[in-house]
């Protein structure tokens, strides 16, 4: 029986109503030997996941007749345990919040996905179990990250973020803009970034493993280096507590979003305007 098993594709179900996209992502990963079935709305879609048993869901947001929100809605509710990557034109930090609390293992934005890199989500996700996605997987050290075909603003920004989602879209749109990223997980990453990378900028994240934002925030500020003490700080948060506000504030930070409501656009924005300070 698991002989039998072995030798079986995985299955891949492609739940988008672009047909240009779903067409494309059929013709390439049949091509890397895997079983493909599709559909183009949500409904239909979610009705195939009993008919087809996938091993992996491709699923778009924006659909006719059941969103996406709905099927991963749907999922929870019948208790399907099937892994999904998300396919928006969103990538927002809401969108990956929501998707992530509903069950999503991973986060492609339309605009600036390949092929290629759909593959390579799918064999993490199918190598890795669920978990491959859900921030378990990060780094052991300082990821540095540049776009090369951007026009390079010679900006470094230290982005401090333990949740993969985040990170990465995050990533992609500052160094599309242009920036050098780099990436910490932890405090200790973060300040270590810091006191080797000399960032322009700072995000900082809150609830992160061990030293939290705020403590990090407090080493920044009493950091002997005037340079590294006078860095602007932005805080990235679930928590939107207006006491917590108050308290990065009061620390020093120079401004502060919660996640479930900035855009990626916003981040550019906010430090546009505090690079130009």
């Amino acid at each position: 029986m698991n002989q039998e098993k072995t030798k079986t594709k995985k299955r891949i179900l492609i739940i988008e109503d672009e047909e240009s996209l779903v067409d494309l992502l059929t013709a390439k990963l049949k091509r890397e030997g895997y079983s493909v079935e599709f559909a183009y709305d949500g409904e239909a879609g979610y009705n195939k996941i009993a008919e087809t048993n996938p091993d992996l869901i491709l699923l778009d947001i924006v659909m006719p007749k059941m969103d996406g929100y709905e099927v991963l809605e749907k999922m929870n509710e019948k208790n399907v345990k099937v892994p999904v990557i998300i396919i928006s034109n969103s990538g927002q930090p809401v969108e990956i919040e929501k998707t992530k609390k509903l069950g999503a293992v991973g986060h492609l934005i339309k605009t600036e996905f390949s092929p290629l890199d759909v593959l390579n989500k799918i064999k993490d996700c199918l190598g890795n179990s669920s978990a491959s996605m859900s921030g378990k997987d990060l780094p052991e050290a300082l990821l540095v990250k540049e776009n090369k075909e951007a026009k390079k603003l010679g900006v470094n920004v230290l982005l401090v973020e333990d949740d993969a989602f985040l990170r990465e879209i995050c990533s992609k749109k500052l160094t599309k803009e242009g920036y050098t990223v780099y990436e910490a997980i932890d405090g200790e990453q973060a300040m270590s970034g810091i006191e080797s990378a000399k960032p322009d900028i700072v995000l900082l994240d809150i609830i992160l493993p061990a030293i939290d934002g705020f403590q990090i925030l407090s080493q920044i500020r009493s950091n002997k280096n005037k340079k590294i003490a006078k860095v602007p700080v932005i805080m990235l948060s679930n928590l939107g507590q207006d006491d917590d506000i108050k308290k990065a504030m009061d620390m020093g930070a120079n401004d502060y979003l919660v996640k479930a409501h900035f855009t990626t656009e916003e981040i550019i924005e906010k430090i546009k305007a505090l690079l130009k300070k």
